[in-house]
């Protein structure tokens, strides 16, 4: 039990000291950082400046209310109580009633109106992440946990929406309130009003050792908790392969492991954050004792009236509730900037649209070429290299080779997922880079390995091959990709509702969707990336006949390690290592007795 306390204090002594660290070299830095990252959120903002003019309107209003009732109170001591004045002090009362109302009322509006303001823009802010996610290339993704990057689309936007609820009308509030009654004090008593700022620098002293530290705890924390949920995202997708491998103590311990750090960052975090009221209530206190204390000696000796004291010292405690309330909201400012600094990474990223060609291609014949296209992953490791190779319209090409050849790749380079190092791709002669990427891409037809559902009916999925297609052709597409028999046993029929795992049908059957996809989008290039692997030998001869008339007039590029589903293609491609090393059809590639030959003869045993 004793280690499992010392454990988040290690934690903390060392982030902290990290922190430290960072603060003392790269203070500069983040202070402009966190300036940017607000006027960035003051843009999202901006998009409501009539509500905002509204919501400080009443912010005016509710903060000279707030001002005038103590005030009042005062007054009333001195003209009222003291002379005895009982039908005066009524009147009073009944004004007081009046301001107090119209008070509450002003902090409805404000409130009321402020949460709509921030809805709109964390809505604004989720709907532009999630529109430029779409718009980025997919390294971006190869790169980074999904569920990390669900957490910047969840929990970060959330983060921001709570401090926008409360934070921004406090702040307002607090400064609108901090000046009045700073002024107003001046007005009863300077020297009472000098005696009560001498908190301001002990309070600057203790936010600043504070804020230090939780600046970076809070980004710490938002760090931990999207790695978390991508850890999450990824055990949850990941639960056929853990239970397969009885991995469950493992994933079990890696969860404790996270889990602990973003506890023990959260510990750490809300533990100095809630340093700031207790030392803003001490300095309140403080400043309480001096005042009723000075203040007291002057009513002795007729240097002030008594409902002047009382009106100090109610203006004294709303001197330091402000400055309490501006030290919470700021502290929660951090927090909310932490995660909308996470948001904005993702919006600086480059989209893969920014360095697109502008040419659009119509009536494509589906003549491929590769010029001496080199491409790596990483700089130091090169994937594919040097490769030349053309395909004429309608031709079948398939590329075979040890896995890690370079196979799936030239399909991502050809599709431009991503962009080659040197040499060029060409479609009927134009460079794919001159082309937009939308346009080139209408003019392929993927089947991929994984076949992909997304929630939805049956007729949906088969539709995202081309939205404006008729139930009609939706079905015929299923026709001709053999998948219209087992549609129709379905609950349902096309309108079965599947979710992403494809629950209630076999692996063979989310293929036979993907593949009717592909004949509902009716590409001039085709895409067979290992298409009919995930398909029972008996499935794959009913598709096959269905694929060869897919085939018919267009250009293929096929992907498959069983040589013999590519044994009619029109030529043949052997990759290994990077490098283009053999081509020719399968009769001639065997009479070679070359690389492919050993491929051949290996699958054959």
């Amino acid at each position: 039990m004793l280690n499992e306390l010392k454990r988040p204090f290690q934690y903390k002594k060392n982030l902290v000291q990290n922190g430290e660290k960072q603060v003392n070299v790269k203070q500069k830095a983040k202070t402009k950082n966190s300036k940017q990252t607000l006027k960035r959120i003051w843009q999202f903002l901006s998009y409501n400046k009539g509500l905002l003019f509204l919501v400080l309107l009443m912010v005016l209003i509710s903060s000279f209310l707030g001002l005038l009732g103590p005030y009042l109170v005062g007054m009333s001591i001195d003209k009222y109580i003291v002379m005895k004045n009982s039908e005066g002090l009524m009147t009073l009362l009944f004004g007081l009633a009046g301001i107090y109302a119209a008070y509450s009322l002003s902090l409805w509006f404000q409130n009321y109106w402020m949460i709509g303001i921030a809805q709109n823009t964390v809505y604004a802010m989720r709907i532009k992440l999630f529109q430029h996610l779409h718009k980025l290339p997919i390294p971006f993704f190869d790169k980074r946990q999904h569920g990390e990057l669900m957490s910047r689309v969840t929990n970060d936007i959330e983060n921001v929406s709570s401090t926008l609820n409360s934070s921004v009308i406090q702040i307002f509030s607090s400064l609108l309130t901090l000046v009045g009654t700073v002024s107003v004090m001046l007005w009863l008593s300077p020297l009472l009003t000098l005696l009560t700022l001498i908190i301001i620098p002990l309070m600057f002293i203790g936010m600043k050792w504070i804020t230090k530290r939780t600046g970076v705890l809070f980004k710490e924390q938002q760090r931990n908790l999207g790695e978390l949920n991508g850890f999450i995202e990824e055990t949850i997708s990941g639960q056929r392969i853990i239970k397969t491998f009885s991995q469950e103590k493992k994933v079990t311990a890696e969860f404790l492991e996270k889990g602990e750090r973003l506890r023990s960052a959260g510990f750490w975090a809300q533990t100095y954050s809630g340093f700031i009221p207790k030392l803003m209530n001490f300095l309140n206190n403080f400043s309480f004792t001096i005042i009723a204390g000075v203040g007291g000696i002057f009513a002795l000796n007729g240097a002030i009236s008594i409902g002047a004291i009382v009106i100090f010292t109610e203006y004294a405690r709303q001197f330091t509730r402000p400055l309490n309330d501006l030290a919470n909201q700021f502290n929660t400012l951090l927090s909310a900037i932490a995660g909308a600094e996470r948001v904005f990474e993702v919006l600086d990223e480059k989209d893969e649209f920014q360095n697109e060609g502008h040419q659009e291609i119509s009536d494509v014949k589906g003549e491929v070429e590769f010029r001496n296209v080199s491409f790596s992953y990483e700089k130091e490791d090169s994937t594919v290299e040097n490769i030349s190779l053309h395909v004429f319209p309608g031709e079948t090409a398939a590329f075979v080779g040890p896995t890690g050849a370079g196979k799936t790749t030239m399909i991502n380079l050809l599709s431009r997922f991503y962009e080659v190092d040197s040499g060029g791709i060409l479609i009927d002669g134009h460079p794919i880079s001159t082309i937009k990427k939308e346009s080139l891409r209408k003019a392929l037809g993927y089947v991929l390995q994984d076949s992909f559902l997304f929630q939805g009916s049956v007729l949906e999925n088969i539709r995202y091959g081309r939205l404006e297609a008729t139930d009609e052709e939706v079905i015929e597409a299923a026709k001709m990709a053999n998948a219209h028999s087992f549609i129709m046993k379905l609950p349902d029929q096309y309108n079965t509702v599947l979710n992403q795992d494809g629950n209630g049908i076999s692996q063979g059957q989310k293929q036979l969707l993907s593949i009717a996809r592909a004949f509902l989008a009716n590409p001039t290039i085709l895409i067979l990336d290992e298409a009919t692997s995930s398909i029972d030998t008996v499935t794959e001869l009913k598709i096959q006949a269905a694929l060869q008339e897919l085939m018919k007039g267009r250009t293929s590029f096929v992907i498959a390690h069983r040589l013999n589903t590519i044994q009619n293609a029109d030529r043949i491609f052997v990759l290994d290592e990077g490098r283009l090393i053999e081509e020719g059809a399968h009769e001639s590639l065997l009479r070679q007795k070359g690389f492919y030959y050993q491929l051949h003869t290996k699958a054959r045993k």
